[in-house]
Order: structure tokens, then C-alpha cells, then sequence
């Protein structure tokens, strides 16, 4: 009988092989048991995670990502192919920043997305595992890193500083503020959750004005 699910490496994230056969509900408990059994090889590290073998939903995908998370240590940064190139670089730049921020006593994380109005304000660089939805905001008076998407607002540099900039997996925003610069889009696609083959993105100021540029490991670690 084939095995429920098999995990297996590539570089930068992580495999699921699902059965396809079996009730969802079974290989959801699996997947909850080779993680919980693998937390110590799997460690904090971030990566990206590939779902194969089987279609899953929406509310599936959510399920999977939330038993991964309950049972290691592991930042899921987003839901890619294997050959996803770009996301794959996106993870690889992020862990370098992760790195740094962490020795960094002003850098901070956060777990979890924001909805229905809430407001997220520190005054700490900060890295977000999750989405920031319409209506809701996330404020730092340094940097920003969502690993998932800015659907809603985004406010870095919150002092003034103009040298912050806010990077994200996928970037929709209904508004970005960086210093005492602005940028409201004149029109925006409603976006829900983690998508696939998406452009990371990151804003910051040049010339006076907020400039979006594809994110790449050499540019996240200019600033």
C-alpha cells in the first residue's frame, strides 16, 4: 500500500507526495506525525513548501500549513512548484535577512495574519509569517518582511526614516507609506491568501517617491 505522505527535500523547501486515495482527514493526521517525529531535522529553518501528488482546496491547503506549524518549528514562507525558481530565491534571500535580524536585539517576529481591522504597530524592525488582509495595517518605525502577501496597509519607517523599506511575496497593497512618502494604488485585484508564481516585491524611496523592484537576494541585502 502506498504510503500516505512522503516528504522529501529540494533546495530551499520541502516536498509533500500525498496519496491520493486515501481520505483527506488520514493523510492530514500523517502529515502531522512526520513533522511532529521530524521537528529536531527540520529545526526553525524557512522554507518553501511543494503539495503534490493529490489537489487540494483552499481550506485544505490551509489545514496542511497549520499542521506543519503545530507539530515543528518550521516557517512555511509560501506554497511553490519545485521549479519555482523565483520563490525559491525569495526564501533563500529572506533567511539571510531572518539571520541578521535575529541578532539584531530591535528585530522581532510575528506569526499569524491580520483581518477585520487589525493593527499591528511596533518600533522594531519586524519579519511577518502570514498575510496582512484588506483593512488591516502593519506599522514599524524601521523595515518590514511579510512572508505572504500585503493586501491591506503598510507603514515602515514610521519615525520619518526614509531609508526603510517594506518587502513582501506578494504585493497588492491598498496602501504603502515609507517615511513621510505615500502610494495608493488606482485600482486593486482583492487577493486572498498565498499564491502561486507571484513576483516578490519590495518598496522603498528613490528620487523622492516609493519605487517597487523585483525582490533579489543582492538587493535585500543592500539595505
Amino acid at each position: 500500500m502506498k504510503e500516505a505522505v512522503i516528504i522529501k527535500s529540494f533546495p530551499n523547501g520541502i516536498a509533500l507526495y500525498l496519496n491520493p486515495e486515501l481520505p483527506f482527514e488520514s493523510v492530514l493526521e500523517e502529515i502531522g506525525y512526520k513533522f511532529a517525529d521530524a521537528r529536531n531535522f527540520f529545526g526553525s529553518a524557512t522554507m518553501a513548501l511543494s503539495i503534490e501528488g493529490r489537489t487540494v482546496t483552499d481550506m485544505e491547503e490551509i489545514r496542511i500549513l497549520e499542521a506543519i506549524r503545530d507539530n515543528s518549528g518550521l516557517n512555511i514562507a509560501c506554497i511553490v512548484e519545485k521549479d519555482d525558481t523565483v520563490n525559491q530565491n525569495y526564501v533563500k534571500a529572506l533567511e539571510r535577512t531572518e539571520r541578521e535580524l535575529a541578532k539584531k536585539p530591535e528585530g522581532q517576529f510575528f506569526r499569524g495574519s491580520l483581518r477585520d481591522g487589525a493593527i499591528l504597530e511596533t518600533e522594531n524592525s519586524i519579519i511577518m509569517l502570514g498575510d496582512v488582509y484588506p483593512g488591516s495595517a502593519i506599522i514599524s518605525a524601521k523595515n518590514i518582511i511579510i512572508l505572504g502577501g500585503l493586501y491591506g496597509k503598510a507603514h515602515a519607517g514610521g519615525n520619518g526614516r526614509e531609508g526603510a523599506f517594506v518587502a513582501a511575496f506578494e504585493m497588492e497593497p491598498e496602501r504603502i507609506r515609507i517615511g513621510d512618502f505615500k502610494y495608493r494604488p488606482n485600482t486593486r485585484k482583492p487577493k486572498r491568501g498565498i499564491r502561486h508564481k507571484v513576483q516578490p516585491k519590495i518598496a522603498y524611496i528613490e528620487n523622492d517617491r516609493i519605487i517597487f523592484d523585483t525582490l533579489t537576494k543582492d538587493l535585500l541585502s543592500s539595505f
